[in-house]
């Protein structure tokens, strides 16, 4: 199979993907006790927030150096020294992370060299501040995610001690896949430490009183153990060398790295058990193939209706890819698999999930909605699989969107879909299979009828 891939254009038109600083906020909100400081202009932060708390439905707080012409002029040091003082003073964070963004980044703010000056100053000794390098003409919010993991791993990382834990880094999951993970490590009895740790702090329980930064995280005493870990499992297969933070313990510190595709798919998970297997030699509890059981019977039960789907499949690499090797293991094809962002690997990956023979398929790099509508409505795919955005497709198409990933403004409950491991595997699969049914069988017989009076070229005018 030859793929088809999409020519880059010098403009999006309607972005797939979000700017770089936003990925870098999200990453920060799953380490214990942190806060996020967007140096730049208030519109930025504001940006940020609003697409946050329309997705996972919680507040979130994300603080700026609101800059604005005059610091553009003369450079942001003294906003940015203000805000890092009420941020401390307000919010008694243990780390706070420094986001910059396309405005710093143009001006050749030198963040490092501030906020070493700063610290020398306030004499601050139980707060750290990272700073964190995030243009958004550099990359989408996927490359900031990675960029921020990097960076925060890198600052606490020194040699340690031998570590029985292995380290498990994920990309940018719902806070529901973050907990699945968890679940699964635990019932297999695998010591670990999670980077990042989403699971309370995007997705809190009800409670009486507001908390300014929510319980959860991962530790920074953890963090600064990963450098002595057995192994890192990384679930980013498409994620370049130079922002992967399981590269960065393994040529630093000799971590041995699995980087694995996302455990979505019989084949994925199975990949992750084996896996976990042959590092700890740990058995594989009969819960676990339980819900292996269970999602190998869904897929005889859906295979004969997921062989009619065509889908579109956009979004972040890593879901991408794998929610395209959970279609293709159960006879369907994709026709158009897009993503907002680049990867060296992530062609070369997708092709590799096509068996031999002549299936076409569009591939799409750094694209967006526009090439993404024409093409879905060219290739005649009839499901689509993403976020919100694709949202149009089905609005001047009528395609059916599974929303999945990020972000989902449309629809409550984004920080709560699971699809990793066998049990979110099941419950994607059906979701799939279901939507696809549903639009079947609501145009089945406009469908035949069209077809009756094309065939006796009869014009027809529905009523």
């Amino acid at each position: 199979m030859e793929p088809d891939m999409h020519t880059l254009k010098e403009v999006n038109e309607n972005q797939c993907q979000i700017c770089m600083p936003l990925g870098a906020v999200i990453a920060l909100k799953g380490i214990e006790g942190s806060m996020a400081v967007v140096h730049g202009s208030q519109g930025c932060s504001t940006y940020m927030r609003l697409s946050m708390v329309e997705h996972f439905n919680e507040p979130v707080d994300i603080a700026s150096s609101s800059l604005n012409e005059k610091q553009t002029i003369y450079g942001g040091e003294e906003n940015l020294r203000k805000g890092l003082d009420n941020v401390i003073r307000i919010y008694h964070p243990e780390v706070i992370g420094v986001v910059t963004t396309c405005m710093t980044e143009t001006m050749g703010e030198d963040i490092s060299r501030i906020i070493d000056t700063y610290l020398t100053d306030r004499k601050f000794s139980d707060v750290d501040i990272i700073p964190i390098s995030t243009p958004s003409y550099s990359g989408t919010h996927t490359e900031g995610f990675w960029t921020a993991l990097r960076d925060i791993i890198r600052f606490y990382a020194k040699p340690a001690a031998p570590y029985e834990k292995i380290n498990i880094i994920l990309p940018q999951v719902s806070p529901a896949d973050t907990r699945e993970m968890k679940r699964i490590l635990e019932s297999m009895g695998v010591p670990y430490i999670l980077l990042p740790d989403t699971s309370l702090t995007l997705d809190r329980p009800f409670g009486k009183t507001y908390e300014k930064i929510p319980p959860g995280g991962t530790k920074r005493e953890d963090i600064s153990r990963m450098s002595g870990a057995r192994a890192t499992i990384q679930f980013g297969y498409n994620c370049p060398d130079a922002l992967s933070p399981g590269a960065y313990l393994e040529e630093e510190f000799g971590v041995p790295l699995y980087n694995l595709p996302l455990p979505i798919g019989l084949q994925n998970m199975d990949l992750f058990i084996e896996t976990l297997n042959s590092i700890t030699h740990k058995p594989v509890p009969d819960a676990i193939m339980l819900e292996r059981g269970w999602l190998c019977d869904a897929m005889a039960d859906s295979h004969k209706y997921m062989a009619e789907v065509k889908p579109v499949i956009y979004g972040e690499p890593e879901r991408v890819y794998s929610i395209g090797s959970l279609c293709i293991e159960n006879g369907s094809f994709p026709v158009v698999i897009a993503t907002g962002t680049g990867s060296p690997t992530f062609s070369k990956n997708i092709t590799s999930l096509y068996p031999e023979g002549d299936f076409p398929v569009k591939l799409c790099e750094q694209t967006d909605f526009a090439v993404i509508e024409n093409e879905s409505f060219r290739m005649g795919a009839n499901l689509a699989i993403g976020h919100s955005g694709g949202k149009i497709l089905t609005e001047r198409h009528d395609i059916p969107v599974v929303r999945v990933g990020y972000p989902i403004h449309d629809r409550v409950g984004g920080q709560r879909i699971l699809t990793i491991g066998y049990s979110g595997t099941l419950s994607l699969l059906e979701r799939i299979t279901n939507a696809y049914l549903e639009q079947k069988y609501r145009t089945y017989r406009k469908q035949i009828t069209s077809e009756y009076y094309e065939q006796r070229g009869i014009i027809h005018a529905e009523t």
